[in-house]
Order: structure tokens, then C-alpha cells, then sequence
């Protein structure tokens, strides 16, 4: 049955406006991205299908161009409107962290760390750089590795904080295999990290490890 004959409370961008996105499935919102579907499946018919050819939302934005667009239903133009949707959302999230404005509280950080950080196929090393009044002063990618390592040296974390007069940081960085608890090494390099920025005065507030779920803080493990 077409979209347009269901019940009115039941389509997808008629219960967006009288809901809320938050009140949306998956699949409803994919369906709404989508826009129409093909022939003898609707557009959520198919925004399923592709959710389970995936294995995931996730997995769906996560996919590189080949991927995405070899499924019946989807095009190069789809992917560069999805891409484009992403991007915005991660310009959104930037916009709360420009400079002048106050530390954002800790699941907003979340958020903005896990949308600049999460998808990424290698491991990064990033630094939130933050004033004496903990207002942002930018966010940086400061080193990249393979898939699971990335080389940080204390030494250029130190000189960027002095060229930008950073008073404090957030560090950051990805696990690519999804396992976001902290390593050993990731212990022993934050450790350093404090200690280097501890001897021109700089605050290392927290260390976030973003992977599969919620991102994991060194404050709220204790180890920070």
C-alpha cells in the first residue's frame, strides 16, 4: 500500500511535524531521507531492507560510495545528499564549540566527539583547546595512525597549547575496532600528556576514547 493511503498518524513526515523526530524509527527517518521508493516497495519498505542488508544505520552512513551505491533504490546522488546531511550535522555540533562561547556540558562533548571522530576508518589523536574561562578556542586533529595506533608526542601537544594560549584541554581519540575502553598505552600517553602540559601550567580536564556506544571518559574511570 502506498504511503499517502496509511493513516495519516502513521506516515513518516506527517508524525515528524505533529511528534518530533525523536518519535521516529529508524527506518522512518531513513524512509524520509529517501523520499520515495521503488517499484512494489514503499520508501520505508526499502529504508528496511537496506537497515538489514547493512546491519545497521550505522553501518549504512558508515559506507563508502561503491558500497552505498550498488543497492537497487540508491545512486551516486543519494550518497552525496547523505554525505552532505552529515556533514551538516557535524557543522551543527561545531557551531556549539566556536570560540567565545562556553564549554558545552559533558554528553554534548560527547556528541561533537563521536560525530568528528567515530567513522573514521584510522585511528586519530585530537585536542579540544580551551581558555582560562574554559571557553573553546578550536578543535584540532593532532596525529593519525593505522587502524589501531596512532604515535603521539607530547612535545608538539605542548607547543600547540602555547602557540593557541590554551589553558586547558579535552584529548580525544578513536578506536577503530570499536572497543572503547582505554589500553594500557592509552593510560601511560595520557600520563605523559599531563605531565608535559603540567609543566607550562596547562589542565588536562578529560580524555575521551570513542568507539561502538557511549564514549568512555578517563575522569568518570578515575583514571584522570
Amino acid at each position: 500500500m502506498p504511503i499517502h493511503d496509511w493513516p495519516v498518524e502513521e506516515r513518516p513526515r506527517e508524525k515528524l511535524l505533529s511528534q518530533g523526530s525523536g518519535a521516529l524509527s529508524d527506518a522512518e527517518l531513513l524512509a524520509i531521507f529517501l523520499r520515495t521508493g521503488v517499484r512494489g516497495r514503499t520508501a520505508v519498505d526499502l529504508a528496511r531492507e537496506l537497515l538489514l542488508a547493512f546491519g545497521g544505520l550505522r553501518a549504512l552512513l558508515d559506507a563508502d560510495q561503491r558500497t552505498f551505491s550498488g543497492y537497487y533504490g540508491l545512486g551516486s546522488a543519494k550518497y552525496v545528499q547523505l554525505q552532505a546531511a552529515l556533514e551538516l550535522g557535524r557543522r551543527y555540533l561545531a557551531a556549539r564549540l566556536e570560540r567565545g562561547e562556553a564549554l558545552i556540558g559533558p554528553e554534548d562533548t560527547r556528541e561533537y566527539l563521536v560525530a568528528r571522530l567515530r567513522h573514521l576508518p584510522h585511528e586519530v589523536f585530537a585536542c579540544l583547546f580551551l581558555d582560562n574561562r574554559h571557553q573553546v578556542i578550536t578543535f584540532e586533529e593532532l596525529f593519525r595512525g593505522t587502524i589501531d595506533a596512532a604515535s603521539v608526542y607530547p612535545r608538539e601537544v605542548v607547543r600547540r597549547a602555547l602557540d593557541l594560549n590554551a589553558a586547558a584541554l579535552i584529548l580525544a581519540h578513536n578506536h577503530p575496532s570499536g572497543v572503547a575502553e582505554p589500553s594500557a598505552a592509552d593510560e601511560q600517553m595520557t600520563q605523559r600528556l599531563v605531565d608535559a602540559l603540567g609543566t607550562v601550567g596547562i589542565r588536562v580536564l578529560d580524555h575521551f576514547v570513542i568507539g561502538e556506544g557511549r564514549p568512555v571518559s578517563f575522569v568518570e574511570l578515575g583514571l584522570l
